[in-house]
């Protein structure tokens, strides 16, 4: 959840509605209180959270991209909730932009937010390369990477892809990494010693907290 916007925002919503709202409850968090859903691709464990959180609240707006299945984004519209197909990259509101869809088989977005101390890029699994999104987005933006926090999809690679993807994003100047899900425990490791005060421990019930 992404608060201190124009819009509170929820990326994703996992793949069980009930731990979700569970997880929510402990952390204090009442989904009336989310104005926006960002989903990042069209995987059960990104997504099949998404309904049960509608029936706790169904004025939310859900970002999700355009070639989700006709009938997900159907049934989403029949809870209620206000469905945005994204097909390219575009903002969503003050400070906050998709990536627009990327890669193929799943297309997958990326959230970035931009802040006065750079970029903050969300992954989801970043299939499409996490190096090739952070790449376009300072390519579209002109700024430098202030935080990458999401999936890097580098579970089960060798590590000479992880170092390599490593050096790539110290080349692209990323300034913190916070990664979690499909990352990996030998790559968030590597990450670590490669990041040092800058690696942030990311996951289930972390809270980071940026200055504006």
């Amino acid at each position: 959840m992404i608060e201190g916007l124009e819009q509170t925002l929820l990326f994703d919503t996992g793949g069980d509605g009930g731990v979700l709202l569970a997880n929510m409850a402990r952390m204090g968090i009442d989904p009336g209180e989310i104005d926006a859903v960002f989903l990042s691709h069209f995987h059960d464990d990104h997504t099949r959270g998404l309904h049960r959180f509608l029936q706790r609240n169904r004025n939310a707006t859900v970002f999700m991209p355009a070639s989700f299945p006709s009938d997900f984004q159907a049934s989403t519209r029949k809870s209620g909730a206000r469905v945005v197909p994204i097909a390219a990259s575009r903002k969503l509101f003050a400070r906050a932009y998709s990536s627009g869809p990327m890669g193929q088989a799943p297309e997958e977005q990326a959230l970035m937010l931009d802040t006065d101390q750079g970029l903050v890029i969300v992954t989801g699994c970043a299939h499409p390369g996490v190096v090739d999104i952070v790449r376009q987005a300072k390519r579209r933006h002109g700024k430098t990477v202030r935080l990458l926090p999401g999936g890097f999809h580098l579970l089960r690679k060798p590590e000479r892809r992880i170092l390599t993807t490593i050096n790539e994003l110290k080349a692209l100047a990323v300034a913190q990494v916070a990664p979690s899900h499909c990352t990996g425990d030998r790559a968030t490791a590597l990450f670590r010693d490669s990041w040092g005060e800058d690696f942030l421990k990311g996951g289930c019930g972390a809270v980071i907290v940026l200055a504006p």
